[in-house]
C-alpha cells in the first residue's frame, strides 16, 4: 500500500515538473541508492509512464460518437439536438435559438391524401361544414410549415419534414408530400410509420412503393421515423420489406437506454432517436426541456456533434444490406400473437399482423384516427 502511495505521489511530481523522490528498496552495496536507479529501470520507467500520459491526452482529444449502447447520450453536451414539431405545438424561437445544442428542426407536413378544394357532394362521407374546416386547417398548417422553415433556416438550422403515412394510395402520398414540403437538396425527408395497423397506418408494402417513388422524383430515398415495436418487426422481415429495413432509421423510444432491445441486428446505430415527447416529460420531470416550448414537444438526439450531423443530414442512400440470423427468426415468432399457435404451412403468406400501438406524439391522441381516408 506504502508503495503504491509513492509511485502515485512520484506521478504528481512529474506533472507539476518537480523531481520526484523514489523510496524503492535499497542496494545491499551502496545504501545511498536503490535498484531502481540503474539507468536501465529508470529509461524503462520513463518510457511507460511517457506512454500512459500520451493515452490519456489521445482519449481526452478525440470526439466519441455515441452508440446504440449508450445511456442517456443526450447528456453529453457534444452529442447535437434535433426538435421536432407539427402545427399544434408552440414555439418561442427567439427562446428556442438560445439553446446551441440545437442543430436542426424537423417539422409535419403532409399527412395522408391531400385534401380536395372541392366540399360540394359527398365527400367521403363528410358534411361540407367538415369539409370547409379541414381544408383551413390545412391551408394554416401549410403556412405554418413555410414560415418555420423560413425562420429555422435564416437561423442556421438545419431543416428536414416529414410525411404522416396513411391507408390510401402510397403514389398519391408520395406526390403530396413532395408538393407540401418541396424538400430541397440539403433537406431531410422522413417518411413516419406510426404502428403495422394497416387500417389505422399506411401499410408496410405500401411504405415500400412510396419510398421508392420518392427516389424515382428526387434521386433520393426518405428516412424512416417509426417506434421500437415497428423496427423489430421491420428487422424481423427484413426480406419481405427490404427498402424499409435499409432506410436509415429515426428511432422513438422514451426510455434511459436502448441497450438490448434497439434492433441492431438490421441496423447498427440510430440516426436520430427521439427519446422526449408528451408521454414522458411533465411539468416535475423530464428528459430536457427546450427552451420557448411547452412539454409535449418532441426532442432528439443524434450521436454525433452538430458539424458530423450536418455533413450527412440529407441522407438518400440505402444501408448495406443485411441476411437474417437466428435471433431475428426467433422475434418473429414473439412478434405473432400469443394465442395463435405456430404452424408451419406450404404457403409461404404474409405473417398475422400484431397490432401497435401509437406510442409518438406526432398526432394527438384524439386526432390519430379522426380522419377516414379512402383507400383507391
Amino acid at each position: 500500500m506504502g508503495t503504491r502511495k509513492a509511485k502515485e505521489r512520484s506521478i504528481r511530481l512529474i506533472v507539476a515538473g518537480r523531481r520526484p523522490f523514489f523510496p524503492f528498496r535499497r542496494s545491499p552495496i551502496n545504501r545511498t541508492l536503490t535498484g531502481f536507479h540503474h539507468p536501465r529501470y529508470m529509461k524503462r520507467y520513463c518510457r511507460k509512464l511517457s506512454l500512459r500520459f500520451l493515452l490519456l491526452a489521445l482519449a481526452a482529444g478525440v470526439p466519441q460518437q455515441a452508440s446504440a449502447t449508450d445511456t442517456l447520450p443526450w447528456k453529453d453536451p457534444s452529442n447535437a439536438l434535433v426538435v421536432d414539431a407539427y402545427e399544434l405545438n408552440t414555439i418561442d424561437w427567439e427562446s428556442l435559438l438560445s439553446d446551441k445544442r440545437i442543430a436542426a428542426f424537423i417539422s409535419k407536413a403532409s399527412d395522408g391524401l391531400p385534401e380536395t378544394f372541392d366540399c360540394s357532394g359527398d365527400h367521403g362521407g363528410d358534411t361540407v361544414a367538415h369539409c370547409r374546416t379541414m381544408w383551413r386547417k390545412y391551408s394554416v398548417s401549410r403556412e405554418l410549415f413555410q414560415t418555420r422553415r423560413l425562420v429555422a433556416r435564416a437561423a442556421g438550422l438545419l431543416w428536414g419534414s416529414y410525411h404522416l403515412a396513411r391507408p390510401g394510395n402510397p403514389i398519391d402520398q408520395a406526390n403530396h408530400f413532395l408538393d407540401y414540403a418541396a424538400p430541397k437538396d440539403d433537406e431531410m425527408m422522413i417518411l413516419d410509420i406510426e404502428g403495422i395497423d394497416p387500417q389505422k397506418f399506411m401499410s408496410l408494402e405500401d411504405a415500400q412503393i412510396f419510398a421508392g417513388h420518392i427516389r424515382a422524383r428526387t434521386g433520393r430515398y426518405p428516412v424512416l421515423y417509426t417506434n421500437h415495436n415497428t423496427a423489430r418487426y421491420i428487422a424481423a422481415y427484413r426480406n419481405d420489406y427490404p427498402v424499409l429495413a435499409r432506410l436509415p432509421i429515426w428511432y422513438a423510444r422514451y426510455k434511459p437506454e436502448v441497450k438490448g432491445v434497439f434492433p441492431m441486428g438490421n441496423w447498427d446505430n440510430y440516426l436520430l432517436w427521439q427519446f422526449s415527447s408528451g408521454s414522458n416529460c411533465g411539468k416535475r420531470r423530464c428528459p430536457y426541456r427546450v427552451p420557448g416550448t411547452l412539454t409535449d414537444i418532441d426532442v432528439n438526439v443524434a450521436p454525433m456533434d452538430k458539424p458530423e450531423l450536418a455533413k450527412i443530414w440529407a441522407q438518400g442512400n440505402l444501408l448495406p444490406a443485411r441476411e437474417p440470423d437466428p435471433p431475428l427468426i426467433l422475434a418473429k415468432i414473439e412478434m405473432m400473437p400469443r394465442e395463435a399457435p405456430v404452424v408451419c404451412v406450404a404457403s409461404s403468406g404474409p405473417p398475422p399482423l400484431a397490432f401497435d400501438p401509437v406510442v409518438t406524439s406526432s398526432v394527438p391522441r384524439r386526432e390519430a384516427n379522426a380522419r377516414g381516408y379512402r383507400d383507391f
